[in-house]
């Protein structure tokens, strides 16, 4: 047998071993392997910002009366039952029934307010324009304006629905009271009198009628 042949015969028992060797192999996970992929981070919610807002005080109360007062809660219980209600509304309408109750006083004619007028404080006014009557007296007044409105207290009773609010005045006017041979007793017709009252007017939260009755007088 020549060398070459031998040489072949060598070689290729060295590469049917080496064959056998690899597939013994086969199959195991040794040695530099790829790494298996990591499996994705799970996703994070960015987290949110919460801020609690506290309740804003109603301006329409805080414009009129401390925040943390009785009066205060009183009037928002007032506006719980009746949304549309508004303290500031409200003070317009005292305004105007301040001098018209105030002039129709003065001048001793009851009749057009007494819708507005709580049957106690009507007989009180009436009493008194009796009186003045009786001694042969009239009232001369024209009224010149407020100079001051403030709401003073308020009340709310949940179960009835009446409420209270108490507001005082500050208005001027001219007042001249003569006698029964028109000679002039008290006051000036251009002399401004400064005068100052605390009223309280009451209604029934949610009822039909809009309007607000004068129950107290000081």
């Amino acid at each position: 047998m020549s060398s070459a042949v031998l040489q072949l015969i060598v070689l290729a028992a060295i590469a049917i071993f080496l064959i056998l060797r690899l597939r013994s192999v086969l199959g195991t996970r040794e040695g530099f392997e790829k790494p298996p992929l990591d499996a994705p981070a799970p996703r994070r919610t960015p987290e949110r910002d919460f801020t609690v807002v506290e309740d804003t005080p109603d301006p329409d109360i805080a414009d009129h009366l401390p925040a943390d007062s009785r009066a205060a809660d009183a009037v928002a219980q007032m506006k719980a039952v009746e949304p549309d209600f508004s303290l500031g509304g409200f003070l317009q309408g005292a305004r105007g029934a301040y001098e018209m109750i105030l002039m129709a006083y003065e001048r001793g004619d009851l009749s057009d307010i007494e819708p507005f007028l709580a049957p106690e404080v009507r007989d009180s006014f009436g009493a008194a324009i009796a009186a003045r009557q009786g001694e042969g007296l009239t009232v001369d007044a024209e009224f010149v304006g407020l100079r001051d409105v403030g709401v003073v207290d308020a009340s709310f009773d949940p179960r009835s629905g009446e409420a209270e609010i108490k507001i005082k005045f500050t208005g001027e006017l001219t007042s001249v009271v003569r006698n029964a041979t028109g000679a002039i007793v008290e006051g000036s017709a251009t002399e401004i009198r400064r005068q100052r009252d605390v009223w309280t007017f009451a209604r029934r939260m949610g009822s039909d009628d809009p309007n607000w009755s004068l129950v107290a007088t000081g």
